[in-house]
């Protein structure tokens, strides 16, 4: 087994806004040595940068990826560890279409796991919800009847089965009154998740400018339905479903290859073409697809067959750092201690091509320095893995132990140090 080859850089995003504490009476001088020793301090990491940055070559051109597909969007991510395997344009904003539904079912099962709903509620089908998301309305439609009441478990098959517009509407107003607030739900939703580049305006997918998505949220999205819901994720793979005596057949293309596919969604809105949210699970390992802006329901099917084909058989785990190990530190200022050191909350795994020599750069990333006080646990920086130009692993990265306030001296030398660079980025990096 070839060894996995990790370049380490740490990158710090600093803050410009230097707090130099005020002496009075005799700490003067104590400060005034201090601040002497923090400019000395200054100028030898200078020098060492300077001469460091002489004797490294100019960074080579990545490799391009091994795989290639034709629609103008995707991303393919290990469940487990969120290594990202694939991606084009991933984070393009792209109306979801009938994707937004995957959302609108976050939130029922939401109010179901906490007891808010049942799968035995009740909801009416407005005349609303069956003039602009029935069979008349020329969508995809569960065949709802008007004024007819249907158990919110049928509703669900009807949004994720047969991705009936006239369910997903049933369920805005049943939950919020209107469509219009319960897109609002849908957005405060998203943010709590942590999707800023999700804006949505209606529960199904209807065309609107505002409403946009990116490939790689929306695996992330599947992947939260997937971990958090695993007692209704089921619907995402049952395979058809008959309402109103209508049969009708998933929609995701996925559940009908030998792929181990048993989700998520489809959807198509005019310009923005055919997209897919797809997850397959082969001996024990989970991938997730997204496939976005194909020309035709056969491409997309053909691409999100083919990234995961490709994931499921050119791939291997590997462990990056093992649980609790050491994997960097972050600057502290104003601390007794000039950093902390940084560990994840586990193990950090990585999907890599197999049997690949293939550098990774590695970087840590935080605002920094950190103000100290800091606590042990507090999640503080996060931990950046590049494989060429792809973002293979993005993780958060805690403080191993607490750092708690420096002496008056120990702050100076630390204002003094920030402050030269400060000045140093400021006139000498930019010119």
């Amino acid at each position: 087994m070839r060894p996995l080859l990790l370049t380490f850089r740490q990158c710090t995003v600093r803050a410009y806004l230097v707090r130099l504490p005020t002496y009075r009476g005799h700490g003067d001088y104590g400060a005034f040595v201090a601040f002497s020793f923090g400019l000395l301090r200054i100028a030898t990491i200078v020098f060492a940068g300077l001469l460091a940055a002489a004797g490294v070559p100019e960074r080579a051109r990545a490799q391009s990826q091994p795989f290639q597909t034709s629609v103008p969007s995707a991303i393919l991510m290990d469940a487990e560890s969120h290594s990202v395997l694939f991606e084009k344009n991933a984070d393009q904003l792209i109306s979801p279409a009938s994707l937004a539904k995957i959302m609108t079912a976050e939130i029922v099962f939401r109010e179901l796991k906490e007891g808010r709903l049942t799968l035995d509620k009740t909801f009416t089908v407005s005349e609303n919800a069956w003039r602009r998301g029935g069979a008349m309305a020329g969508g995809s439609a569960m065949f709802a009847a008007l004024h007819s009441t249907i158990r919110l478990e049928d509703l669900l098959r009807g949004l994720i089965i047969q991705s009936g517009n006239d369910a997903a509407i049933v369920i805005a107003e049943g939950i919020s009154g209107t469509e219009e607030t319960f897109a609002g739900l849908m957005n405060r939703r998203a943010a709590e998740l942590g999707f800023d580049k999700m804006t949505f305006r209606n529960s199904w997918g209807k065309y609107d400018p505002e409403e946009k998505v990116t490939a790689r949220q929306m695996a992330m999205l599947a992947d939260h339905v997937i971990r958090t819901y695993p007692e209704y994720y089921h619907f995402f793979g049952e395979k058809e479903f008959t309402w109103n005596k209508i049969r009708q057949v998933n929609r995701n293309p996925l559940l009908f290859m030998d792929l181990g596919a048993d989700g998520l969604k489809t959807g198509n809105v005019g310009d923005s073409g055919y997209g897919l949210v797809g997850s397959a699970v082969e001996n024990g390992q989970r991938l997730i697809v997204v496939v976005m802006g194909a020309k035709t329901a056969r491409e997309r099917a053909d691409e999100a067959r083919k990234l995961l084909s490709w994931g499921l058989r050119s791939f291997e785990s590997k462990i990056v750092f093992e649980p609790g190990a050491e994997i960097g530190a972050a600057q502290v200022y104003g601390g007794a201690k000039r950093s902390v050191p940084l560990v994840a909350d586990g193990p950090v795994k990585l999907l890599v091509p197999r049997g690949s020599a293939e550098r990774l750069i590695a970087q840590i990333v935080y605002q920094g320095p950190l103000m100290a006080p800091v606590a042990r646990g507090a999640t503080v920086a996060k931990l950046r893995i590049m494989r060429g130009k792809t973002l293979a692993l993005e993780a958060p990265l805690q403080a191993a132990e607490s750092v708690e306030n420096g002496t008056l001296s120990q702050r100076a030398m630390d204002a003094g140090l920030e402050l030269g660079l400060g000045l140093f980025r400021k006139y000498v990096l930019k010119n």
